[in-house]
């Protein structure tokens, strides 16, 4: 499956999204305080991610201000950001009910593991983007809702 191409983004000096921009500066930056501290503990990443005050605040903090960036091309770093948290929360789940049985464990450590790597791939790589002014790549359908 290939993804869909980014919106380029043209930028004025007086950018009206400046204030959402920085939000969503800090958002990343808890999403990746959250992260780190899964990395530097013994928490794994996706449940430091899931379960860290850090991450939780940039949820709600996402949730408060989305209307701000509606119809604008920060509306992708937005939705990016919440489903990347919403999905790593349905893998942590899927890894809970695989370590249930013994013979899920395997599975279960595999699913964490991998879930974790591709948290760090989904906050470093919408940073950068961020960084760049350049739009989240977005599936058509969700581009014209």
């Amino acid at each position: 499956m290939t993804e869909p191409e980014a919106i380029p983004v043209t930028v004025d000096a007086d950018d009206p999204l400046d204030g959402p921009r920085a939000w969503c500066h800090v958002m990343y930056g808890l999403h990746a305080v959250s992260a780190a501290s899964g990395i530097l503990s013994s928490a794994t990443i996706i449940g430091a991610f899931v379960f860290g005050w850090p991450s939780i605040i940039a949820v709600i903090i996402n949730y408060v201000t989305r209307d701000k960036v509606r119809g604008t091309w920060l509306a992708s770093h937005w939705r990016w950001q919440l489903r990347s948290f919403w999905f790593a929360a349905l893998w942590l789940l899927v890894a809970g009910l695989l370590a249930l049985t013994l013979i899920g464990i395997p599975a279960a450590f595999m699913v964490i593991v991998g879930t974790g790597l591709w948290v760090l791939y989904r906050v470093i790589r919408g940073w950068m983007a961020l960084l760049d002014r350049r739009a989240m790549p977005m599936p058509p359908s969700a581009v014209a809702a």
